[in-house]
């Protein structure tokens, strides 16, 4: 039996990391490994396994050992909840087939396949697979497995979690004002992450005041500690209880993200985000907190046309609506800066960007700039303005 016999025998006999048979590089390689055919078929293959693997930094090993940590299956499933697995043996094996699939060289393939011609190699740094797969297990709790493990930041599509592409790379150390706001949020996640109460959350205030920048920059910081961020945007919030039950079965800790909440009427998606609020029986999981942030303190907007009506409970009606924001256990304030305020922004953000601008002739310009409304964006908004103008 030749390498390429091993190697085709060795990934059809695999249960627990049977999926990785779906991985674009290893499916490759299997088509590779499994196919008769005459030696440009071969050639061709080979080319079309070293493209892939080339696009992901064309290192075989550590390619297998990344997508063997990242794999989302039935033995990391259960022991990052500390279940028994009674995998052990099975595991094992499935390591060392594992292993010798990234030990493969490009020379044994060629061997294999009868071409003495160029084709270009890989490489296989050694790599003690076993060991380091299991070394990853024990952070697997905050590593996480699957996307979860790739991935800080995801959304919604069509009711499934999906990475986010381009997360926004905001750092606490970006974020400029707004400290007794910020450390707040901080504190209740540094809560949540160390297992003790922790609120859902409301940043609510003036736009432009760092509010989602601060959720953001707050899951940045604590990734490496498991925490996730999903974002729901409006038509979204009926999926949230379904979120909530994916999720609850995980052990990474997540923020559930509504940016820009807010209702016109009582409807649905009301109710159902007000269901996960008030903890009901979908809702009741220990690994996840709601941060939402609105430009309104009262989260459903109340027309004057309100007080009138049908409803002969109508005032209990709009105490219901208007009443939704004091689900939130933990309401921060973001309000427009005042002129002293702004300015230290600006003079803080000019010390970051490094601009030749400062004094007297940066805070009039910054004033001019802001003759819309002073905001920490309008702040950010100047100094990015006059830093491409020294360019």
């Amino acid at each position: 039996m030749n390498d390429m016999e091993r190697i085709k025998l060795g990934l059809l006999s695999l249960v627990i990391f049977r999926g990785l048979r779906d991985d674009p590089v290893i499916g490759r390689l299997y088509e590779l490994a499994a196919a008769d055919g005459t030696v440009e078929q071969q050639v061709e293959r080979y080319a079309a396994f070293a493209a892939v693997l080339f696009e992901e930094g064309g290192d075989l090993a550590a390619y297998m050992l990344r997508r063997a940590q990242g794999d989302d299956n039935m033995y990391v499933r259960a022991r990052a909840h500390g279940r028994p697995t009674g995998l052990e043996e099975c595991l094992e094996n499935e390591l060392e087939v594992l292993a010798e699939i990234s030990r493969l060289s490009a020379s044994a393939v060629r061997a294999c396949i009868g071409y003495s011609g160029y084709l270009p190699e890989w490489k296989n740094s050694r790599i003690d697979f076993a060991a380091e797969y299991m070394r990853g297990m024990e952070s697997v709790a905050v590593r996480g497995y699957g996307i979860y493990a790739k991935h800080r930041m995801f959304s919604l599509r069509d009711g499934a979690v999906v990475p986010v592409g381009a997360p926004d790379p905001v750092m606490l150390s970006d974020l400029i004002g707004y400290e007794r706001q910020r450390q707040l949020v901080i504190g209740n996640t540094l809560a949540f992450l160390h297992g003790k109460p922790a609120a859902n959350a409301l940043l609510f205030g003036d736009a432009g005041t760092g509010k989602s920048s601060t959720v953001k920059a707050v899951v940045n910081a604590y990734h490496k500690e498991g925490l996730r961020l999903v974002e729901i945007t409006k038509n979204q919030y009926r999926d949230i209880p379904a979120v909530v039950e994916e999720l609850g079965r995980n052990p990474l800790k997540f923020i559930l993200f509504i940016d820009d909440l807010s209702f016109v009427e009582e409807n649905d998606d009301f109710y159902a985000l007000k269901a996960v609020l008030e903890g009901s029986v979908a809702a009741k999981t220990q690994n996840l907190v709601i941060y939402a942030t609105s430009n309104r303190r009262h989260l459903v907007k109340e027309l004057f046309s309100d007080r009138s009506g049908d409803d002969i409970h109508r005032n209990e009606t709009i105490q219901e609506l208007c009443s939704l924001s004091h689900r939130f256990g933990l309401t921060v304030g973001f309000f427009k800066p005042d002129k002293k305020l702004y300015l230290e922004i600006v003079h803080a953000l000019g010390l970051q960007y490094g601009i030749k601008m400062e004094g007297e002739e940066l805070e009039l310009e910054a004033e001019r700039f802001a003759s819309g409304g002073r905001s920490g964006r309008a702040a950010r908004q100047f100094i990015e303005h006059v830093k491409s103008m020294e360019a």
